[in-house]
């Protein structure tokens, strides 16, 4: 009989540790305390899908007091979908002290996105102030030439906030940033003159907010400030200075070119000049064969032979007379 009571112990310590394992009953008290039924089958239950009964039983509690009708069937579901129930619930009660229309659905949704529900809660209260460019990315500024070449830097503040109807499946942040850099860029561009941005910096948010960057977006864009405008460099004048460089570089190109083939066409000429003599010289040389013909042949006379050589002595002498004493200088040396 010994043994079977100490066997009855035992069996009752084991029945106790798995009970106790199995039925948080802390948890249990806590819960029935703040009138939330929650049954000790369902505890059960959880424990034995893997579920943490303190991660839905918590919020629960919190949201419960909050005046929310929320069941733990939605939050173990949420829980086991891989959201966070605490942050789901923590945005639910925010939103609706904040009288903010927000369904545990969407807040589900919306943190099942990879978004921060609680966040988004919170920027649709306070909304949140949003520099353009990002510092952060490396660019402070956005700059952008006006039509009369000079080159301004512009920096923005972008007050939003979150539209938690279109926080599923919106843009971000940085959508809303690039088409703000975006507006200042086409603002600037298609002023006439960058003393007329300098004068009304306020045209540049005008035009922005005129563009509805905010379309498809997960936020609102209530207002756009230019927080800083500078004047930067003249980029029209580098861009003449820089045309006029290329011209003149292709301008020396061409007369290098121009210069090349004139020279190449005197070269050509004296080679002709040349060319021409050596014909002449040839020529000459055929005179004596023909007058030895002429002899041979009786054409040609002695006295005629000494005529011909008087004249061409006397059209030598009188080209001589003719020159001018530079000339003849020249010809005796």
């Amino acid at each position: 009989m010994e043994g079977f009571y100490i066997f009855l112990l035992a069996l009752f310590f084991i029945v106790l540790f798995v009970f106790v394992y199995f039925v948080p009953v802390r948890l249990w008290v806590a819960a029935y305390t703040a009138s939330v039924r929650v049954s000790i089958l369902s505890l059960i239950g959880m424990r034995l899908r893997r579920v943490p009964p303190s991660v839905i039983v918590n919020p629960l509690i919190n949201a419960t007091k909050a005046g929310l009708d929320l069941s733990t069937d939605q939050l173990e579901a949420h829980y086991l979908s891989g959201g966070n129930v605490y942050q789901v619930i923590q945005a639910l009660i925010s939103a609706d002290k904040a009288n903010i229309p927000l369904t545990f659905e969407r807040a589900a949704a919306i943190d099942l996105a990879g978004r921060d529900v609680f966040e988004a809660v919170q920027m649709s209260v306070r909304p949140k102030v949003i520099d353009a460019p990002d510092p952060s990315r490396g660019s402070d500024i956005v700059a952008a030439v006006a039509m009369d070449g000079i080159q301004l830097r512009a920096k923005a503040k972008v007050t939003v906030k979150a539209n938690l109807d279109r926080l599923v499946g919106g843009a971000t942040e940085e959508t809303i940033i690039a088409r703000v850099g975006e507006g200042i860029v086409t603002t600037i561009g298609s002023a006439v003159s960058h003393k007329k941005v300098l004068e009304n910096p306020d045209l540049i948010s005008k035009n922005v907010l005129a563009k509805g960057l905010d379309s498809g977006t997960g936020f609102e864009i209530l207002s756009i400030d230019i927080a800083d405008i500078d004047v930067g460099d003249n980029i029209g004048a580098k861009l003449q200075i820089d045309q006029a460089n290329a011209d003149k570089q292709i301008a020396q190109a061409k007369a290098e070119e121009r210069k090349a083939m004139a020279i190449a066409q005197e070269q050509e000429m004296r080679a002709r000049v040349e060319e021409m003599r050596a014909r002449v010289v040839e020529a000459e040389a055929q005179v004596p064969l023909a007058m030895a013909d002429a002899f041979r042949s009786g054409n040609l006379g002695v006295m005629d032979y000494y005529n011909m050589k008087n004249i061409m002595a006397d059209t030598q002498m009188r080209e001589t007379i003719a020159k001018p004493s530079d000339a003849k200088q020249k010809d005796s040396e």
